[in-house]
């Protein structure tokens, strides 16, 4: 059977869905099985050749052969004197392959292989997205934003060839979304349910932004300087430190960049998202103090070394300024580190410039951070 126009078309889904030719011929093998079996009996033993330099197929019923007077079903024998007109050295008890045109199958065995074929490439299309999204999960892709539901902010995004969505609570920043806007997520996960495979897409994550620095700075991406922690409040501030394994490259000033480019870059793919980069150290009290920068530190007295508490001492100007807003300089410190910090003043009191009710609830209810590991 001649059909050039087929393998075009079957060609052309490959181009566009990237759906394998070979995979949809198996689905129609498998379509063209399933009609016989409804129009002939149950008999679905067909020889399936396809030649796609030429653009034909051909379909053969297998029946077996019997003496005349023992014909007892059509469907699964055919008689010695018919088989003998095709080839005159075939015997009773041979097999054999009676050429099918398709056409011939009947309009309810035509509409039961649509529905194969149709189901085949929902299959090979979820397959497809599937495998689109496991080469890139955990990675940072550039996607383009397809739509955006004017009711709830939910963007539908193209990742390559696969479809994915961003919920707004996964949007960070004041930009809005346009049709046609390029933005960078990071595949978190991949989920099934009844529609298919689909991709939990982030811009929230903490791995987000080591995925950014990575791309943005060359001494990260060879492994020169190490992100050794992130701790982040998507949409506001991220706390990231860092680590030289070369002594002669400033693990800092490697991330921010000749006039700050670097990470000017990245916060602006972030809507403004204030970054910090601190220096680690493997001195925890060392550590800590950097991580509450841009505060000045004056001391860190460990309370309880097994439970990972310590009290920090700031000049009482600073107080405030350690805190954080609502307490997130802290908070996000806390996290970095792994430990719980409570900040005093170097005075032992609040000083005057901060207002006294307002500093004591500050001091004692939002520096008391529990320590959250900053490994997602």
């Amino acid at each position: 059977m001649n059909n050039k126009e087929l393998f075009a078309a079957l060609e052309q889904m490959e181009k566009e869905k990237g759906i394998p030719v070979d995979y949809m011929l198996e689905q129609i093998e498998r379509a063209i099985k399933v009609a016989c079996k409804n129009n002939y009996g149950g008999n679905d033993n067909v020889v399936f050749k396809v030649n796609r330099e030429k653009g034909t197929f051909d379909v053969k019923l297998v029946k077996v052969v019997v003496a005349d007077e023992d014909l007892f079903d059509d469907n699964y024998e055919v008689t010695l004197e018919q088989a003998q007109k095709k080839r005159k050295r075939i015997a009773v008890g041979d097999e054999m392959e009676i050429p099918l045109d398709p056409k011939q199958l009947g309009r309810i065995a035509v509409q039961t292989a649509r529905s194969v074929i149709r189901q085949g490439i929902r299959d090979g299309e979820k397959g497809q997205m599937r495998k689109e999204f496991e080469s890139r999960l955990g990675e940072l892709v550039t996607a383009t934003v397809e739509r955006v539901d004017p009711t709830n902010g939910m963007a539908t995004i193209k990742i390559g060839k696969a479809i994915a969505t961003l919920p707004r609570a996964e949007q960070v920043g004041d930009r809005v979304l346009k049709e046609g806007d390029q933005i960078k997520v990071l595949v978190a996960d991949i989920k099934d349910n009844e529609r298919g495979p689909r991709a939990m897409i982030s811009r929230t994550s903490p791995e987000l932004v080591k995925r950014l620095f990575e791309q943005e700075v060359p001494e990260i991406f060879d492994g020169v300087v190490e992100i050794k922690a992130i701790a982040r409040e998507a949409g506001s501030r991220t706390k990231m430190a860092v680590f030289s394994n070369d002594e002669n490259v400033d693990a800092i000033g490697s991330c921010i960049g000749t006039r700050g480019d670097r990470v000017n870059t990245i916060v602006d793919e972030l809507g403004n998202e204030k970054i910090d980069i601190i220096e680690y150290s493997d001195d925890p009290m060392a550590y800590i103090a950097s991580a509450l920068s841009p505060a000045t530190v004056l001391k860190v007295d460990v309370v309880d070394e097994s439970a990972k508490s310590c009290k920090v001492t700031v000049p009482d100007g600073q107080l405030s300024l350690a805190i954080g807003n609502k307490g997130q300089n802290a908070r996000l410190a806390a996290r970095l580190t792994g430990w719980k910090i409570d900040i005093r003043p170097e005075s032992g009191f609040y000083g005057e410039e901060e207002d006294t009710d307002e500093a004591e609830t500050e001091a004692e209810v939002e520096t008391e951070v529990e320590a959250e590991s900053a490994e997602e």
